[in-house]
């Protein structure tokens, strides 16, 4: 009995000292993961905007970290460092667009005495895929090692504010790291929205589509936004049947009738669109098919079809509703989750914002052009230079141009037809226009005024250019060197008295003379599109 006791007695002592031994190891740790490290700056996302920011930071001799997390898309797609445009968006984008305005080459070849059988080549979609991806992951190991040239701390974690000055990173292996910082960037970004029908997860989205690795096949693009029309464009441009399923207009928040000129030359190539429709519906087939039923927008009639593949590209949602921000105090909209600012300030002093999370709607003036990637990395530098260098220069996110890269390209910069006229007013708004037939589609003979160029001038001001629209191969080419010359405050006179460069679809905008308001057609004939590129316009050698 004795011996019984005393076992007992000592196996308690045991107990309570492996006890305290445990709690003191635990407040130990609970001390280590308590210890936060401190920069001076904390870039939350690692996108284009978020990466330039925070190494243009860092070139100023701040102590700067950057944490990028990126959550697999519903249907289990994931990438590497540098946002959506380099892994998800332009760079992939653009290099299907090549692939598809290749198979045009090759048809137009013909004409040219190339002796192929166009009918007989084949495209490979898994050849094109991988190497497109070869190159991407090539971005991402490159901005890797930027960063750690430029001495910016990578925490591949996603970030949540625990206050306005702690966040909390928690990588992929749940190991929690705690950060505080004097100033904080949001550069998060946004992710593609996915309709709440029935049978979404059959669905994909842009996050997708650029590393499938099996053929899409026959596939609906669900959406009319510039990301639905590129995706069906170069899709339809490499050999699927392709459809396009639009509620309401192409390219909104553009220039509509440049977004009518695009649509127009998709559907002659071959490209389906389902207008003022809605799908309501996804599910399997019998044939192995996504069966897609939808119904008008007006309730009055409806449709099916089955389809191997469905992408939505209906817009975006800002990546900001879980990531802790309601613990800062840092004010959302509460309609779309973005963020309003002042020069990139928001209104806790110490953080800003850059990108896609932008609400471009409270700037002033407004923009629709914060979301484009040279607006983030622009805005991302000269945020560092104002915070650590004393600069005074700040972000204008007018005047900015852009590029849609459908089959018919479509590049612009300044306002659009629509905005010019309520902004200066119809009668202060010069149009000058023409259509075009570039000098390369002669031989094949196609795209007879497929093309299209116009200069927005205000009459009040000297007939300054407020807005420049093109559409054309190579549009982005052409309108960044006119972007240029409209920060320049170029005129109408200035166009006129340019030396085009001969033959070149850009010199068309040295030449315009008819406008809208008088009615004329802009149309070329076969003899002005013959004349014209002998050096003159049909118009200056009838003029004579």
């Amino acid at each position: 009995m004795a011996i019984a006791v005393l076992v007992a007695v000592r196996l308690l002592v045991f107990l309570s000292a492996t006890l305290k031994s445990l709690a003191s190891i635990g407040a130990r740790s609970a001390t280590a993961m308590a210890e936060a490290i401190h920069y001076d700056l904390l870039v939350i996302g690692g996108g284009s905007g978020g990466l330039a920011c925070s190494k243009q930071a860092a070139k100023l001799g701040k102590k700067v970290a950057v944490c990028d997390f990126v959550k697999p898309s519903p249907a289990g797609t994931t990438w590497g460092l540098g946002g959506t445009c380099v892994n998800v968006g332009c760079i992939p984008k653009k290099l299907m667009h090549q692939a598809a305005q290749l198979g045009q080459g090759i048809m137009d070849s013909v004409s040219y005495g190339w002796e192929v059988d166009p009918t007989a080549v084949k495209h490979s979609w898994e050849t094109m895929v991988g190497n497109v991806q070869a190159h991407v992951k090539s971005l991402n190991f490159g901005y890797r090692s930027e960063l750690m040239s430029s001495n910016v701390k990578y925490y591949n974690a996603y970030a949540t504010f625990v206050d306005a000055k702690t966040v909390k990173a928690v990588d992929k292996k749940g190991k929690e790291t705690t950060i505080t910082a004097d100033a904080f960037v949001i550069a998060t970004g946004g992710r593609p929205k996915v309709a709440d029908i029935p049978g979404k997860e059959l669905c994909i989205t842009s996050d997708d589509i650029f590393a499938m690795k099996t053929t899409p096949g026959k596939t609906l693009v669900v959406g009319a936004s510039y990301v639905a029309l590129e995706c069906a464009g170069f899709l339809h441009g490499v050999g699927f049947d392709t459809s396009v399923m639009m509620r309401s207009i192409p390219l909104r928040g553009f220039d509509q009738q440049m977004a009518g000129q695009i649509k127009t030359y998709m559907q002659e190539e071959g490209c389906t669109f389902i207008e003022k429709m809605v799908p309501v519906s996804v599910e399997m087939a019998p044939s192995g098919r996504k069966l897609v039923k939808w119904t008008s927008t007006d309730g009055a009639s409806s449709g099916e079809g089955e389809f191997d593949t469905v992408l939505f590209a209906v817009g975006r949602d800002v990546c900001t509703n879980a990531m802790g921000l309601d613990a800062t105090g840092v004010a959302l909209n509460p309609k779309n989750g973005k963020v309003p600012t002042v020069d990139e300030q928001t209104n806790v002093p110490h953080i800003y914002a850059i990108g896609d999370v932008i609400d471009g709607d409270a700037l002033s003036p407004p923009s629709a052009l914060t979301e484009l990637t040279p607006v983030a990395i622009q805005a991302g530098k000269l945020l560092a230079d104002r915070l650590y260098k004393g600069a005074t220069e700040k972000m204008d996110y007018l005047g900015v141009p852009t590029t849609v890269y459908t089959p018919l390209e479509y590049g612009c910069v300044g306002y659009t037809e629509e905005e010019a006229e309520k902004t200066f007013g119809k009668d202060n708004l010069e149009v000058y226009h023409t259509y075009f037939k570039p000098l390369e589609w002669t031989v094949p003979h196609r795209g007879d005024n497929a093309c299209y160029a116009k200069l927005l001038c205000n009459k009040a001001d000297s007939e300054r250019v407020v807005g420049l629209h093109v559409c054309g191969p190579n549009a982005g080419e052409m309108t960044q060197g006119f972007a240029v010359a409209l920060k320049c405050g170029a005129t109408k006179a200035h166009f006129d008295r340019t030396v085009g460069i001969h033959p070149t679809n850009v010199e068309w905008f040295t030449t315009l003379t008819t406008t809208k308001a008088s009615g004329e057609s802009a149309e070329s004939t076969g003899f002005s599109l013959r004349v014209r590129h002998c050096g003159e316009s049909a118009a200056e050698l009838i003029r004579r």
